[in-house]
């Protein structure tokens, strides 16, 4: 099973203002394709050629930095795109999940903050994440490509903290970036499903 780059679920104005066709356009066809073309160059004649993307995240952490780092960000990437919507965040969370919200985190604003909080404390490049651990949802920030999966835990929510997910349209204000990405890009329904599927 080699990597490859999927089409974004929208078009590359869609996101407008908030996140830039120029941005999109750099980080999906520039940033994303390189993950994959360096990945599959690594994936061949490893351990974990033809295996399932989540394998070869968890497989190559800690083994084998190369395929690691290029499939992790595959991994996080494949779902980024997702992960976002026009006309997206606010506070319309399907009734589960919000449930889960409020009693693990204390509360939606706070679920947020948090998640913000988490990013912008994330040193260098990474992520801040929603994620379910132990059966409940946590906040979490990773280094790098890392992500949740590879912590013992599900990712059901990420924000892309390099500096190519935002320094075209803000420049080094990360937490108007995350901010934005809250308040007005998130795709609720779509961690919603994945919160489903991760309470399997």
């Amino acid at each position: 099973m080699s990597f490859s780059l999927p089409e974004l679920p929208y078009a590359y104005d869609a996101l407008a203002p908030y996140m830039s066709r120029e941005t999109l356009e750099f980080h999906h066809d520039k940033h994303h394709q390189a993950y994959v073309t360096n990945g599959n160059n690594l994936l061949k004649g490893s351990e974990w050629e033809g295996k399932p993307l989540e394998e070869v995240v968890k497989g190559a952490f800690g083994k084998n930095a190369g395929l690691f780092n290029n499939a992790g960000q595959h991994y996080n990437h494949l779902h980024f795109w997702n992960w976002m919507k026009p006309n997206g965040g606010g506070d319309k969370i399907p009734g589960a999940l919000e449930k889960q919200i409020v009693a693990d985190l204390g509360s939606v604003a706070k679920m947020k903050e948090d998640f913000i909080q988490a990013g912008v404390t994330q040193f260098g490049s990474g992520w801040c994440w929603l994620a379910v651990k132990d059966g409940k949802l946590a906040i979490m920030k990773s280094a790098n490509g890392e992500s949740p999966l590879v912590q013992g835990a599900t990712p059901i929510l990420g924000c892309d903290v390099w500096e190519h997910s935002y320094y075209i349209d803000y420049r080094n204000r990360r937490p108007d970036y995350l901010k934005a990405f809250v308040d007005n890009l998130v795709n609720w329904d779509y961690v919603a499903k994945l919160y489903e599927a991760a309470k399997k």
